[in-house]
């Protein structure tokens, strides 16, 4: 699978060539921060499977929690492209910075303990808590 994508104003680009390991919707209150409510719905890669083609993301991680990941940006709009967990070798993918986000088919729903009320979780996918 070939996609390519990028942020908001155009600044950052990237590519990735490889299948998902993983594809779904993240609950956890770390993402409804993230993404301004809603739950974080990701893409997870290989490492090697994600390169960036224009413009290198700015990151941030908080230093005061265990097990932190790096979140990668564009420095300018302040896109969230991906997240780069530290505990898995994978690079989280956030679908709306996707050209084509229709190629997203969520597979499951995780840290569900955490939903709001005023989120949604397709029928029919394994959640977990």
């Amino acid at each position: 699978m070939h996609l390519e994508g990028g942020c908001y104003c155009g600044q950052l680009r990237y590519a990735v060539d490889g299948e998902p390991m993983m594809m779904g919707q993240c609950h956890c209150r770390e993402c409804q921060y993230i993404t301004g409510g809603s739950p974080n719905v990701f893409m997870a890669f290989p490492v090697p499977a994600l390169t960036y083609t224009k413009g290198a993301p700015k990151t941030f991680m908080r230093e005061d929690l265990d097990g932190a990941a790096t979140r990668e940006f564009c420095e300018n709009c302040g896109t969230h492209t991906t997240t780069r967990p530290r505990m898995l070798p994978a690079v989280i993918l956030k679908v709306g910075t996707l050209d084509d986000p229709s190629v997203f088919s969520p597979g499951m729903a995780i840290q569900a303990l955490d939903k709001q009320a005023f989120h949604r979780i397709p029928e029919g996918i394994p959640v977990f808590d």
